[in-house]
């Protein structure tokens, strides 16, 4: 699967995982922002889609909007993809967006029936 095979809700998710990750230092940089702005005209969204991207880089989408968990494991290297490609945008990788990113990961990957189950859940 690849980005243009994902229809448009799949995609305005994608945009909102970015902005949410353009934030996990606190502070979207510019290249960030640019990164997004290209994303979303790779992605073709409407006016109104791209209004509400415009606004997540304003203000962060709320945490419950963005479970890694509720994306569907088709979609899901495609998100992880993107998202390491925003975190190098500026050139640096902030140790809290290293952790966003490492814990992203975890919870995309399918459960391991053969691992040990964690103390923590």
């Amino acid at each position: 699967m690849e980005l243009d095979d994902l229809d448009t809700e799949a995609r305005l998710t994608l945009v909102r995982f970015l902005c949410s990750f353009a934030w996990a230092d606190l502070e979207v940089q510019e290249a960030e922002q640019s990164f997004v702005t290209r994303m979303l005209d790779r992605l073709g969204l409407e006016a109104e889609e791209r209004k509400q991207a415009e606004q997540w880089l304003e203000l962060p989408p709320p945490p419950e909007d963005v479970d890694p968990t509720d994306i569907p494991e088709a979609h899901r290297q495609i998100f992880l993809s993107t998202m390491l490609q925003l975190v190098g945008a500026d050139g640096k990788v902030d140790p809290a967006e290293m952790e966003t990113l490492s814990l992203f990961e975890k919870l995309l990957r399918p459960p391991n029936p053969d691992e040990e189950p964690s103390m923590w859940g």
